[in-house]
């Protein structure tokens, strides 16, 4: 069975500003993804972040929302998730 890579999903959303007010929430050991980042990406100094944003949506609605997602030096943002929406 071929295992299917968080980059290969579409996201549903398009990111149509810099992330804005971001916030460390986990760094290193303290994230539980750890282990599955590390095999999918490589090492690393990953860290969880959360951001605000303004998104365009699939249906064609923009809305700010509140993002979270990992980051590591010298491999960059992956896997960015919308959390909920702030407007």
């Amino acid at each position: 069975m071929k295992q299917v890579r968080a980059e290969d999903l579409p996201m549903d959303f398009e990111l149509l500003s810099w992330l804005a007010d971001t916030e460390t929430i986990a760094r290193g050991r303290g994230i539980q993804e750890l282990a599955r980042l590390r095999r999918i990406y490589g090492r690393g100094d990953w860290r969880k972040l959360k951001g605000v944003a303004r998104i365009r949506l699939r249906n064609g609605r923009i809305r700010l929302a509140e993002l979270h997602g990992y980051e590591a030096h010298g491999i960059g943002r992956k896997e960015i998730k919308r959390k909920r929406y702030l407007d």
